[in-house]
């Protein structure tokens, strides 16, 4: 598996896999070609079908400069062909330079068919199942996937992880401080500040819970649809899931920055779990492959912060991804908003409930965390591509029939 600094990306909203990975593509291409006065980018599948609502072609014009760069919209497909994938040409004059073909994989990240990684994002880690690091965590005596991640990644690796937090509680505060509409047309309203200044009954302290992961959760994944600055965790899609989890943990438990950047370290291996056995793109496995993913890694965070052991902290993680199976990415209008803000509330919500379920049943577990990746790949590949980020299905085609008024 490569390094969670992997899994945690800093970046501009609102898509890692539409903003942040065509971003970097035009940066590899454009240190290539420095010298072209013309560029051209196709792109295909969901890249093609939502790249507009997600900002991807505003990213690229900005990226390779607005007045020679051209981006097409293809709705060419074949059998075998990555959903988010791009065809860079350079340009110059008529003559032309070089081209390109980059797969946005997820999570900010970018592949070259046919190439090698380069050597920073080269294994980090021996293990690459849950279940093999579960054994060399108790044949070396560790006793937390936190320590484990310090063995393979050194010290150093504490002061990213207290980086990424520093940037997640500062997207809580941006986002707890905004009002008005979300930019994209579908006049969405934010309402992470409406949400947190709510008065709720005395009596019901489970509603102030729900109210306060809520609007921590509303504000990081409003400021993302805002083109705010976020965190991949591990995506920007699911990016409120996380923060929203451990802010409130923190607020109601007095845990340290340095004890959260321990449930950040576990998550962090969740998240590296998910996406080297199975994935965590919209376009290629559903929404279950993002907020799924983000909900497991926030149940498995709380139960490291918990003290609970591995076995609760694989079960915290599997109970959070089951019961996400099937979830559909349909963003209405390609923006990610409705029903994608939301969700990253819902699923906050989940991941408190599922570390709770995690500490009094997993003796009783049947299903490992292992299987219910696989089980989650199965599923996305199997989906209809009208249900994996081109919103051609469910919310997406439903609401534009009925119209944008």
């Amino acid at each position: 598996m490569k390094s969670i600094r992997q899994i945690y990306k800093v970046g501009k909203g609102p898509s890692s896999s539409h903003t942040m990975g065509p971003e970097r593509a035009a940066l590899l291409f454009l240190k290539q070609y420095p010298r072209a006065t013309g560029f051209q980018v196709t792109l295909y599948g969901s890249l093609s079908k939502t790249g507009v609502g997600h900002g991807t072609d505003r990213v690229l014009r900005e990226t390779l400069g607005p007045e020679r760069t051209e981006v097409v919209f293809s709705k060419e497909n074949w059998e075998g062909m990555h959903p988010n994938t791009m065809d860079f040409f350079a340009f110059r004059g008529e003559d032309l330079l070089g081209q390109l073909r980059v797969e946005s994989i997820g999570g900010g990240d970018i592949r070259i068919p046919g190439e090698a990684a380069p050597k920073a994002e080269e294994d980090f880690y021996v293990e690459h199942s849950f279940a093999e690091i579960a054994y060399f965590c108790k044949w070396r005596y560790i006793h937390t996937l936190s320590e484990y991640l310090e063995l393979n990644e050194g010290p150093e690796i504490w002061d990213f992880l207290m980086e990424v937090w520093q940037v997640m509680k500062a997207s809580i505060q941006a986002g707890l401080s905004k009002t008005g509409v979300l930019p994209g047309g579908l006049n969405v309203q934010r309402k992470a500040k409406y949400l947190y200044e709510q008065t709720t009954p005395a009596d019901i302290p489970a509603l102030k819970e729900f109210q306060i992961i809520a609007a921590y959760a509303y504000a990081v994944a409003e400021e993302n649809a805002g083109n705010g600055t976020v965190v991949t965790a591990p995506t920007c899609g699911a990016c409120g899931v996380l923060p929203a989890v451990l802010k409130y943990a923190q607020d109601t438990r007095g845990f340290t920055d340095q004890q959260i950047c321990r449930g950040l370290a576990t998550a962090g291996i969740i998240g590296n779990l998910t996406k080297t056995n199975a994935s965590i793109s919209g376009a290629e496995c559903g929404c279950q492959a993002e907020i799924g993913t983000a909900c497991s890694m926030a149940a498995a965070a709380l139960a490291e912060l918990y003290g609970q052991n591995l076995d609760q902290v694989e079960y915290a993680a599997e109970v959070a991804m089951e019961h996400h199976l099937g979830l559909t990415c349909d963003p209405i209008c390609g923006l990610v908003q409705i029903p994608c803000i939301e969700r990253n509330a819902v699923a906050a919500v989940r991941a408190m409930n599922a570390c709770n379920l995690s500490y009094f049943l997993t003796g009783s577990r049947n299903i490992s965390y292992d299987m219910v990746c696989r089980a989650m790949k199965e599923t996305g590949i199997h989906l209809d591509h009208r249900f994996r980020e081109t919103s051609e299905g469910g919310l997406a085609r439903l609401y534009d029939r009925r119209g944008r008024s």
